[in-house]
């Protein structure tokens, strides 16, 4: 709940509204000057047209209007009324100008122009993000990071083959669309209406029954489009989607795994109920194609992060497409992964944080991050036991053996905590921020 306003806060309100349009940065002042000359020659244009001489006319109105106010008052009265009379009439003009565009392009009020314009040029000035991985994990990153930038490109995984989205990649032949539908919901302007309406799943009805709205829509519009990555780009355009998300490949991938006990599973979703140790990861086809533009973009990122999500089956999947593990490992910025604060069971049982970076480094070939963040604080008892219960544990940091890996920590509290439920999760501007701070430092270094 908003506290009110004090008299003199609302006094001064109209006067810092005014001084956030003179602020630097907008590109409003310099079109406002130039709009103001535009008229001087229009007036002096007319007047020539019509065979007068407009700067002897002009002078004679003025020294006729001079006249008339100082005779009726001393002249420091009459000129000092005469510059706020002007000034009044130019604020009352532009602010009823001003007021009539809101009012068409914000209806319901709930910001000023102005701070709109201003939070517009700061994001559009943002650094360029590369954001990698799939799941819940990047569209919790993705909803911090776009308070920050609007140059954020989210490459997610496409191995999917559960739920509504393995249904529709089996009868209709897409690319599945689950991950992709997360990111689009996180980095949309209205994002908590439209995650309401792209998660929202169909109870009843034959063939609709388990399907998400979002997974139906990005269906509906790779059909009409002609394949996934034209189908976000335009769902992107219609929702206001700050960035862009690209597929790390427009091939069919199916996820395979080697485990220790000898067992070879496929699909994604085999791989975690197979609950066993995972000695080796690939797909089919051996080497997907990469979305071109996603190529392009971590080439041309400024900033490139990675995760958090299921390691095997939200980060892997991206790195087993060659061109994007290549490009990844010869990167030139800086790099940042952020380690998952609990283990998933079938997936990474047992894993300290040194494990989540050896098996990286093997899928990748070499060392594709500068350093991997790490929740510093536990999280409480009653949630530890109940992970516990389910056979997931809390992820340990490691520190001799990452330094024997040569591997950089950044340890920080990005964690929130369900008092209710007791599930873990990162905190999306915690994390956001945290991120954003490391790399402003290393532009400053």
């Amino acid at each position: 709940m908003k506290r009110p306003l004090s008299p003199r806060s609302r006094r001064l309100r109209p006067i810092a509204r005014l001084w956030k349009w003179l602020s630097p940065g907008l590109h409003v002042k310099r079109w406002l000057l130039l709009s103001t000359i535009g008229i001087g020659l229009l007036i002096i244009g007319v007047a020539i047209l019509a065979r007068l001489t407009p700067v002897l006319l002009l002078s004679r109105l003025i020294g006729a209007i001079v006249d008339g106010l100082v005779a009726l008052m001393p002249w420091p009265v009459s000129g000092t009324l005469a510059i706020a009379g002007g000034l009044a009439l130019l604020w009352f003009g532009q602010r009823r100008f001003l007021g009539s565009i809101t009012q068409v392009l914000m209806p319901d009020g709930d910001e000023e122009l102005v701070d709109v314009l201003i939070n517009h040029h700061k994001l559009n000035r943002g650094a360029k993000i590369v954001a990698i991985g799939g799941g819940t994990g990047l569209s919790t990153l993705l909803r911090g990071l776009k308070n920050y930038s609007a140059n954020i490109t989210a490459i997610v995984t496409v191995a999917d083959d559960g739920g509504s989205s393995g249904r529709l990649r089996r009868e209709h032949g897409v690319l599945p669309p689950g991950d992709i539908r997360n990111c689009l919901a996180a980095l949309a302007d209205e994002e908590k209406l439209l995650t309401e309406l792209f998660q929202y799943r169909f109870q009843v009805g034959e063939g609709l029954s388990g399907h998400s709205f979002g997974n139906l829509f990005l269906t509906a519009m790779s059909d009409i489009t002609g394949d996934l990555e034209r189908a976000v780009t335009a769902s992107s355009q219609v929702l206001a989607v700050r960035g862009r998300v690209l597929p790390a490949t427009l091939e069919q991938m199916v996820l395979w795994a080697d485990m220790a006990d000898g067992r070879h599973v496929e699909g994604e979703s085999q791989i975690s109920a197979a609950r066993g140790r995972i000695v080796q990861i690939g797909c089919y086809p051996e080497q997907p194609r990469a979305v071109p533009q996603s190529v392009e973009d971590i080439r041309e990122a400024e900033y490139i992060l990675i995760g958090p999500g299921s390691l095997y089956t939200s980060i892997i999947p991206n790195l087993l497409v060659p061109e994007i593990r290549s490009a990844l490992l010869h990167r030139t910025v800086p790099c940042v992964y952020v380690c998952n604060i609990m283990s998933q069971v079938g997936e990474t049982d047992g894993f300290a944080v040194s494990d989540y970076v050896r098996v990286l480094d093997e899928v990748a070939g070499g060392r594709i991050f500068d350093l991997v963040l790490v929740q510093k604080r536990l999280p409480s008892e009653r949630a530890i036991a109940q992970y516990q219960r389910a056979g997931a544990h809390f992820t340990q940091l490691d520190r001799e053996v990452l330094a024997a890996l040569h591997c950089p920590t950044l340890v920080a509290d990005v964690m929130i905590e369900d008092g209710e439920k007791g599930t873990i999760r990162h905190d999306s501007q915690r994390l956001a921020g945290v991120l954003m701070r490391w790399y402003n430092r290393q532009k400053r270094a």
